[in-house]
């Protein structure tokens, strides 16, 4: 289904991104590995991808950083020679009430959620606009689409890349560049772990479905995303929450 591609995937050591990496790569794309300079995880993703008979590479830095971020698509230029997919994965939570909330924690959220996705956006719009194509997937979150108490940068973060995605799609359409959103749910993760079991349990109650999303069902919907059965597909948010938000 992908054979052949090459895709990037930030925040991709471990995680929902992982999953993402692992799961295109299952489908024959070549996979760019994304992490932050401090990442242990990144080396291990690499080597578990390339176990499955497609090529990888790392290509650290931070998403916030221009330099980095042009970095990154120029090292997957010159061992790949085109860039088929990205997915603006990498992204924070430093949660707190609005009213406690410091400077600090709502601007490092918005600077790596949505100024990050912006960077590695218009970075990577140059050599899919050469190509005439290019299929771009951003990790959103469903409390983008619904807010949340408590997460006031992380929600203003992730209802700002939905905006991003629609306004992407629309300008770059036309040299056959398609983007589109994942909103997540209630998935399991590092960053759902440190919940309390109380909040875990309201989620919980919440979901129609009657349990939480593993990686995997992100993974899934951003191959369909990436893969040309969904060519005719573009400036989407698809919810991959269990009905939480209908």
């Amino acid at each position: 289904m992908l054979k052949g591609r090459t895709a990037i995937i930030t925040g991709s050591g471990r995680g929902i991104g992982k999953a993402i990496a692992m799961k295109l790569a299952s489908y024959g794309a070549n996979i760019v590995i994304n992490d932050i300079p401090s990442s242990e995880d990144a080396d291990k993703t690499c080597e578990e991808i390339k176990a499955l008979g497609v090529d990888s590479i790392v290509v650290k830095g931070d998403v916030r950083k221009k330099e980095d971020v042009e970095r990154l698509i120029s090292e997957t230029m010159d061992k790949f020679g085109k860039i088929d997919i990205f997915v603006n994965n990498a992204g924070i939570t430093r949660d707190g009430l609005m009213i406690r909330m410091s400077e600090e924690d709502w601007d490092l959220v918005m600077d790596i959620n949505l100024k990050g996705a912006f960077n590695c956006i218009k970075a990577v719009a140059r050599p899919m606009m050469k190509q005439r194509s290019g299929a771009i997937i951003n990790i959103a979150s469903i409390v983008g689409v619904m807010g949340n108490p408590g997460q006031a940068n992380y929600v203003a973060s992730k209802a700002g890349l939905i905006g991003l995605t629609k306004t992407t799609a629309k300008e770059f359409a036309s040299r056959g560049i398609r983007c589109n959103a994942v909103a997540p749910g209630f998935i399991r993760s590092a960053m759902t772990d440190v919940l309390s079991d109380d909040v875990k349990q309201k989620y919980f109650d919440s979901i129609p479905l009657g349990k939480f999303g593993e990686t995997e069902n992100i993974a899934d919907v951003v191959a369909f995303l990436a893969s040309d059965m969904s060519k005719y597909v573009t400036g989407q948010v698809i919810n991959v929450d269990g009905g939480l938000v209908m």
